[in-house]
Formats: C-alpha cells, sequence, structure tokens
C-alpha cells in the first residue's frame, strides 16, 4: 500500500536534473540503504531530486488524462468522446467511470494521472528526507537549510493536489511510517486540518532564507521556489474557505488576510502581470490575425501563454510562479486544429465558454446570476444592460483574450495546411496544400473545419481551442506548445479578489480585479457593485482570465456545497448551431453537443475515487471507509 509503505532502499534511477549531475555509485542489487544516502552529500540531493519525479507534466499535451480537468468541466468537450468512448472524457461522458477504471487510476502517461499512488510516495520520502535532513552528511550547510525548504515546498504541493482531486479524509504524515507502525491507527484529518498542515510547510519555507524567490539559472530549471510556497498558501486556504469544504465555518477573513500578504510578497519579490511592452512583430502582423483589427491587448494575452518563461535575473515574463520541466509537444495537432495535420482537435471550447467573455464596454453578455432559461442551456437569458452584443453577429465587440484564446467562424490562422479545398469550402476555395491564412469555418457542412458530430479533427461546439498554440506554428514552423503555467501571479490576484469579496473588503476586491481587467484593457467594474454582484463578477472573471488552464474544474467544485451537484453547470453541454446562408451570410444558434445529458454531474463527481484496491486496503486495516463518497 503506498500510503504507508516504507522504503527501506531506494533504486537508484532517481532524477538528477536539478543540483546533482554525478552518476551514483550502485550496489549490484540496484539499491542501497538509507544510511548509505543519507552519509553522502551528492546522494542526500539525489533523494531530494528524486521527490520531483512526481510532480504531474499537467498542459496542453494531448494524452489520456492530461486534459481531462479541462474537458469534465462545462469548458469544453474533446472531440475524442464518440471516437474512443472506452477512454476518458467517453468514459466520464456516458458515466461509465468506477473507482476500479477511473481515468485517474487506470491511465497514466507523461507523469498524468494516478496521482494517488504518486502523490502518497513522493510525500513519504519527503517526510524521510525531512526526518533526516538536519544529521545527514550535508557538505554546503546553505544546501542544507536549502534543500529542507523545497521538501517542505514540495509536501506542500502534493498534499494540495491531494485535497483538490480527493477532497477530505486525508491523514497527515509528518513523519515516514515503518512496518512496526500500527496502521490501524491512521487517520483521517479534516480538510481544514490538512490546511492548516499544508500551511504550516509554506510558511516553514517561506521563513528559510536560503529558499529563493525566483530560480534565476537554467541549470536549476524545475526547482522550487518561495513564491511557489506563496501561491500553495493562496490556494490552500481560498479551498478551506469555500463552500464545499469550510464544514460551515467561516475562513474569509483569513483566507484574505492570507492572499493579502501572498500578493504582496510576491509584487516585492520581483513579480507582476505579463505586460510585454514591445511585442514581435508578428504578433502584430496579420501573421497573428488575433481579433478582428489585429487587437495588441488580445495579441499580449496570446502571446504570454506561448511562451517559455526564462530562468534569468531580470525575465521578461515576471508572471509565472512556476512551470513544467517540458514543453507542451505538437499542439498544433492535438488540442490544436486537427485539420492542419488531419489528426484530432481534442479540447473544443463550449459555447458557455464563449458566454462567459463581456463585451468591450465591460458588460456581460448573460445574466450572471441566472444564465440561461432552461436546463440544456439552450435559451440563454440575456443581460439587459447590454446593449453592444447581437445574437446574430456574436463575435463582434469582444473582451481581447476571447480573440486570443478561441478560434470562432471567421477567425483566420496562418499555417501549413496539408489538404486542398473543396468547393463546399466557400471561404478557402481554391487553394492547395500549403502554408497560407485560412479562414477557420465552423458552420454545418463545412468539410474541414466545421461542426461535425463524430469526426476527430472536427470541431462539436463551433470553436477551437486558440489559447496555448503560437500563432503560427505547424508542420513547416513546428512551435511547440510553451511550458505549462502551473500558478501565476494572475491567478493569484483573483484569489485575493475572490477571498477580499467574500469577506466584505469589496474596495479591495474590486481594485484587485481590476487590475487583472486593465491588463487587457476591459473597463474597471465600478465600485457601487453589492457584494452579490461583485462576487458574481469575480467568478466570471475567473472564468475568463483562468479559462482552460485547469482552474475552472476545481472552481465550479468548490463553489457547490456538500450535498450539491454540477447539473447546472456540467450537465448539459452546447455549442453553436452555425447554418451557412446561400447568400453568404450566417444563421447563428446553439445546440446540444449530444442529445443526451453528460452523466459526470452528481454529486460524487465533487471527487475523484480513490483507486478502489487501496480503499479496500485501508478499510481492512483501519475499519473505517476511506473512499470517496458516492464511489
Amino acid at each position: 500500500m503506498k500510503l504507508i509503505k516504507i522504503y527501506l532502499a531506494i533504486m537508484l534511477s532517481v532524477f538528477l536534473t536539478f543540483s546533482c549531475t554525478d552518476v551514483l555509485d550502485m550496489a549490484p542489487d540496484g539499491k542501497i540503504s538509507l544510511e548509505e544516502v543519507f552519509s553522502d552529500n551528492d546522494k542526500v540531493g539525489a533523494f531530494l531530486n528524486s521527490c520531483y519525479t512526481n510532480l504531474p507534466v499537467k498542459g496542453t499535451r494531448y494524452f489520456f488524462w492530461s486534459r481531462g480537468p479541462v474537458n469534465w468541466s462545462d469548458e469544453s468537450w474533446d472531440t475524442d468522446a464518440e471516437a474512443e468512448s472506452w477512454l476518458t472524457s467517453g468514459r466520464m461522458y456516458n458515466g461509465d467511470a468506477s473507482a476500479a477504471n477511473h481515468p485517474s487510476v487506470q491511465w497514466a502517461n507523461e507523469n498524468n494521472g494516478d496521482y494517488w499512488d504518486k502523490y502518497w510516495s513522493a510525500i513519504r520520502n519527503l517526510a524521510l528526507f525531512l526526518e533526516k535532513i538536519d544529521e545527514a552528511t550535508v557538505d554546503n550547510p546553505d544546501d542544507r537549510k536549502r534543500w529542507k525548504a523545497e521538501a517542505h515546498v514540495l509536501r506542500a504541493y502534493y498534499y494540495m493536489e491531494l485535497l483538490k482531486w480527493y477532497g477530505t479524509g486525508l491523514p497527515i504524515v509528518r513523519t515516514p511510517y515503518d512496518f512496526s507502525d500500527d496502521f490501524s491507527k491512521v487517520e483521517k484529518a479534516s480538510y481544514f486540518e490538512v490546511v492548516q498542515f499544508i500551511l504550516e510547510d509554506c510558511n516553514a519555507a517561506i521563513a528559510i532564507g536560503e529558499l529563493p524567490w525566483r530560480i534565476t539559472s537554467g541549470g536549476e530549471s524545475g526547482r522550487v521556489n518561495k513564491a511557489l510556497a506563496e501561491a500553495i498558501r493562496s490556494t490552500a486556504i481560498l479551498f478551506a474557505a469555500s463552500p464545499l469544504y469550510n464544514d460551515g465555518q467561516d475562513h474569509w477573513e483569513e483566507a484574505y488576510q492570507i492572499n493579502l500578504k501572498a500578493v504582496q510578497n510576491l509584487k516585492s519579490n520581483g513579480y507582476e502581470l505579463y505586460n510585454q511592452v514591445n511585442l514581435p512583430q508578428t504578433y502584430l502582423s496579420d501573421v497573428a490575425h488575433i481579433g478582428e483589427d489585429n487587437n495588441p491587448y488580445a495579441a499580449l494575452y496570446n502571446e504570454y501563454f506561448t511562451q517559455t518563461m526564462a530562468y534569468a535575473a531580470n525575465p521578461v515574463d515576471k508572471e509565472t510562479i512556476y512551470q513544467s520541466r517540458a514543453g507542451q509537444g505538437n499542439i498544433w495537432n492535438i488540442d490544436g486544429i486537427g485539420a492542419q495535420d488531419g489528426y484530432k482537435s481534442g479540447t473544443c471550447p463550449t459555447q458557455e465558454l464563449v458566454d462567459s467573455y463581456e463585451t468591450i464596454d465591460g458588460e456581460p453578455i448573460l445574466n450572471l446570476q441566472n444564465p440561461y432559461l432552461d436546463e440544456q442551456h439552450l435559451n440563454p437569458n440575456y443581460n439587459s444592460n447590454n446593449s453592444l452584443y447581437d445574437p446574430q453577429n456574436p463575435y463582434e465587440n469582444r473582451d481581447p483574450r476571447f480573440y486570443a484564446s478561441i478560434y470562432y467562424n471567421g477567425s483566420k490562422r496562418k499555417a501549413l495546411w496539408n489538404f486542398a479545398e473543396s468547393p463546399e469550402s466557400f471561404e478557402n476555395y481554391p487553394a492547395g496544400i500549403g502554408n497560407r491564412t485560412r479562414i477557420i469555418a465552423t458552420y454545418v457542412g463545412e468539410p474541414q473545419t466545421g461542426i461535425h458530430p463524430t469526426v476527430r479533427r472536427a470541431t462539436r461546439t463551433g470553436y477551437f481551442q486558440r489559447k496555448f498554440l503560437h500563432p503560427n506554428s505547424g508542420g513547416d514552423n513546428p512551435v511547440g506548445g510553451a511550458n505549462w503555467k502551473y500558478y501565476r501571479l494572475g491567478e493569484i490576484i483573483l484569489n485575493l479578489a475572490e477571498a477580499a469579496a467574500e469577506a466584505g473588503h469589496l474596495m479591495e476586491a474590486t481594485a484587485a480585479v481590476n487590475e487583472i481587467r486593465t491588463r487587457v484593457n476591459m473597463p474597471e467594474l465600478p465600485q457601487s457593485l453589492t457584494q452579490e454582484e461583485l462576487i458574481l463578477r469575480i467568478r466570471n472573471e475567473r472564468r475568463v482570465e483562468l479559462a482552460m488552464e485547469e482552474n475552472r474544474y476545481f472552481d465550479v467544485r468548490r463553489w457547490t456545497s456538500p450535498e450539491g451537484d454540477l447539473s447546472e453547470t456540467d450537465r448539459w453541454i452546447t455549442g453553436a448551431e452555425i447554418i451557412r446562408n446561400e447568400d453568404g451570410t450566417y444563421t447563428y444558434g446553439r445546440r446540444n453537443v449530444r442529445e443526451v445529458e453528460r452523466k459526470n454531474y452528481t454529486n460524487k463527481f465533487l471527487h475523484v475515487p480513490i483507486p478502489l484496491n487501496e480503499a479496500n486496503r485501508l478499510q481492512s486495516i483501519t475499519g473505517t471507509n476511506w473512499q470517496t463518497p458516492g464511489w
């Protein structure tokens, strides 16, 4: 059992990328004792490095589990859901997932999935490391302090991930279990107790001066820092205060104070919103086609998500707090526009996500309190104060982040298109295979990028994902996806805005969310909003600013009561119904992506299940049912 298993010897296939590059001497059986490990400086460093290996890759790489959080919420639909209904999204949509075959259990690729086993394995080794480090052989006293701080940050990260995925009922492992321990005494801690343990780890790391705020050397790429500890603190207390987890207690003031301090500390140590002054010309030329008028604010926002943060003392990207260790592969044909390379499009944004983008006057499209008049989301409840939105001209005058994040009917993309246009592609015919600018036509019947219910490269929703996709990448110019941003300052500022609004600090909340809006030239929210109105606007701002970054999946859950479900957001998913008229105009409507509801909206889907075998072993040993409710 991974939770309580003790490794009396460690395999030497450790991850040596970060601080130690010497090859370790290996015993004949491939193992060495813990005494040998902690009596050698290089092996101590290598042991810590091995605790990094269970960090998830995350991001836009389209492998089994990696895009689950985006496709399992109301942000997007997975084009593989019908083509391969037996795996990942298809299994979720059909309600076929169980504690034995849930994608989080069965599929593990590129370090994604199998989180329960991986995270507990890392936590156990980190507890062992923290127990040994003070007496271990370490040549440099500064290394000892820094490595100890890193271990605290890593343990906090893994615990936070476990809380997000599995919810309450986790044990707190301060010291590693031994075979002689009485495992029947292992107890569940409450959600808030685990959060307090996470805060304790983060505070311990931040207090150690040898841990830097930012990694400035490529040779240390991937190592954790104080900024990540602040981000984890911010997230942990925000979740603890939310309706799903607060156990009837009001933690919003504490969440506000911790988030206020986090933002202050991050900014005072050089973190700021990405605001590149001199954008590369390609982002403002007709190659990029970002927005109908090459909107520089849309270009700025798009550029941030297609750039990998440099490890430098004064990087251009000062917003990213922690990023993945590797790029995200050929996303132009998986989680991009599949027609480019004849493959599959993966994540297709929903009409619900498109509806969340305001018009440029700062007015929401829909009434945020009651956005749809029917449970299937086919009858939008429009905001009566919005005078710019036209349902038959729906993509004009929208928030710049819409143009930076979503390909819609009539938008353009410069890329290598590996097919010749047919006469049925009216907007693009004639054109042959080659590098060219193509109008992304998504109406019903368009043979390449139009709506289709089963073809993998087509869109299910009338939209394709643009965020993370470089504006000029393709088979001829294979610019892969940038490294995934685990945490960024923009998210922490929105955490502050939410906590401040919930705690009644409305001016501070408004100022925080307006900082995010100003970056993309959206009008500031007025100070006259009531607390309820402001909370709704902040929640919508999170949906827009953090779109397809895995936040929405967790947000709609933590905003739900423990007895609630996701029927209002995740049960019915819609797309655009776009009909091309004979005169070349379009008629816009709405359609359900499929005729039957998605089945992953009920109460049990607020969390993922503990792997069945592990839950059974835990119950057998402790006499307590550890399984996630409903599974």
